[in-house]
């Protein structure tokens, strides 16, 4: 017990550390994006909201997602398109991936969904064309803004009212996070997205990448080009991507090198893989019932993501044939029709508790679509996967896993009922699957600080600072050819140049003196002898 002496002082050291938080609070602005990014976003505004920041969402009307209730302060805009195009335009995309890969930026400029893309680029007009917005926007004093960057709004937002952003991302399509974090990625051994190769390329691969490089360059500005003109007609003056990612104060990447391969990284860079991973919650009696009745064998749980409600028929019955083959329990996210052949061990759902159930004991295998954010529960779970990517990073993320002998990746396309019926059984069956799951899981979550608190801590961080300023590299203010130090090398060629043609002259001079020398006593004794 105190002594009374100490009562009062102790007091207010105790409040002074309980409102420490609050001593800095300030006001953050977000821009988000629709989906499943949101997800974890989300989680991130609720923690500084909880911190006592002054937090404002800024969000279309027309959303999946982004309407559920927050503890704060949320102005929408009204969008030149409504909820039914959205899901259409989605939908239609979702389903082409079912017909064939992209597995390039030409091919996803040649799709003929490529324009359901535009959909989201073009909402930004519609939040600036909205001048009671805009005007609480400038008048509120914000110090910094929190976005995620898919859709370039939020970038558009900052570089207009010139606010310090912080970026929420898994990765950017193209080159654009090398060019704004002036990071380098050696094509050596760095990977190029949508390839699905590993750090260890062949001669082979190593060709591929440089050319899916050059690729980059020459097509990402046409795929970025709705987004591209919003922005200058916003900025009223043209602009370019480099000119919305440069400015980026500090980039929180869901990345780990527990998935993802080591590669070189900037100051500003800063990596929370696994944010989205909880803790377990106590199921529901439904979901401890299916697990109790599956006996000593487990359970399986099956699903392909938030965004993929329905497969086509025949490969669901494919899928269904092949589920009814193994012993254990399957839980089946699936919302569309039910396949004809469905067996009796497998269970449809229109939701599930996936994080709970991965860290179920008797969860034996995770099929997945692999999505950033199932493959980080089932490293945190320890739970050996069956993955059938769709589109985006998930051929990448199924790559590294199966990389690391944790799971089977299965072309979602060209697979039969016995090759996932095979790679269930290898999983399930193979303890080097869990072995392997088990030694990522023990490496991701033997870190000093939890990924939701790193990224809380690095918002804060640039809030108290109006930015990062110290982390931003010199290689922002160099052109490409200083950047290449190609003008340093010419510089010196031409010197090694210049000595060398002296050299040569010198040596030819002396070589014509010499000669010439000999040359004349030649004549001179001939001359003598005559």
């Amino acid at each position: 017990m105190a002594p009374a002496g100490w009562t009062g002082p102790l007091s207010l050291c105790v409040l002074l550390l309980l409102t420490c938080g609050f001593a800095h609070a300030g006001k953050l602005l977000v821009v988000p994006m629709d989906g499943s990014h949101w997800f974890t976003m989300q989680s991130v505004v609720e923690k500084l909201i909880l911190s006592g920041h002054e937090v404002v969402v800024v969000r279309p009307e027309v959303s999946w997602q982004l309407g559920r209730k927050l503890n704060c302060t949320v102005k929408s805009y009204s969008t030149s398109y409504s909820l039914e195009d959205q899901d259409r335009e989605f939908l239609a995309f979702a389903n082409d991936q079912w017909k064939g890969k992209i597995q390039s930026i030409f091919s996803l400029l040649m799709s003929p969904y490529s324009g359901s893309f535009d959909l989201f680029f073009s909402h930004c007009r519609s939040l600036f064309k909205d001048k009671k917005l805009v005007e609480y926007l400038k008048e509120t004093s914000f110090d910094a803004v929190f976005l995620d960057p898919f859709d370039t709004c939020g970038l558009i937002v900052a570089k207009y009212f010139s606010l310090p952003s912080v970026i929420f991302t898994r990765g950017i399509l193209c080159h654009y996070l090398e060019e704004g974090a002036q990071c380098p990625a050696p094509l050596s051994y760095v990977p190029r997205g949508l390839l699905g190769f590993s750090d260890a390329m062949t001669f082979k691969e190593r060709v591929w990448n440089h050319i899916m490089h050059l690729e980059e360059h020459l097509f990402c500005h046409y795929y970025f080009k709705t987004a591209l003109e919003v922005a200058s007609e916003i900025l009223q003056t043209p602009v370019t991507a480099y000119d919305l990612y440069s400015h980026t104060s500090v980039w929180l990447l869901r990345m780990d090198f527990v998935l993802d391969y080591p590669r070189p990284v900037m100051p500003n860079m800063v990596f929370i893989g696994g944010i989205n991973c909880k803790q377990r919650k106590p199921l529901s009696m439904e979901f401890e019932g299916y697990i109790n009745a599956s006996g000593e064998h487990g359970i399986v749980v099956f699903s392909l993501g938030s965004m993929v409600s329905e497969i086509p028929e025949k490969k669901a019955m494919e899928i269904a044939a092949a589920l009814g083959k193994i012993p254990q329990t399957v839980l089946w996210r699936y919302t569309g029709t039910r396949p004809s052949n469905l067996a009796n061990n497998t269970i449809l759902v229109k939701w599930l508790p996936q994080n709970d159930l991965l860290g179920h004991p008797k969860t034996r295998a995770f099929i997945t679509h692999s999505g950033s954010h199932g493959i980080y529960e089932g490293i945190c779970n320890g739970v050996p996967m069956v993955m059938m990517p769709l589109f985006g990073d998930q051929m990448d993320n199924a790559k590294r896993m199966e990389t690391k002998g944790a799971g089977v990746t299965l072309n979602v396309l060209e697979m039969t009922s016995e090759d996932l019926e095979n790679a269930l059984k290898a999983v399930i069956n193979d303890r080097s699957y869990k072995e392997n799951i088990m030694r990522l899981s023990s490496l991701h979550k033997d870190r000093p600080v939890e990924p939701l608190d790193l990224a809380v801590f690095w918002i804060e961080f640039v809030m108290r600072h109006k930015g990062a300023p110290h982390l931003r590299p010199a290689a922002h203010d160099l052109t490409w050819y200083q950047y290449h130090s190609l003008d340093v090398i010419g510089f010196l060629l031409a010197i090694v140049l210049t000595v060398a043609f002296i050299a040569f002259k010198c040596c030819a001079c002396g070589c014509r003196k010499c000669c010439g020398k000999k040359g004349r006593v030649k004549k001179a004794q001939k001359s003598k002898t005559h």
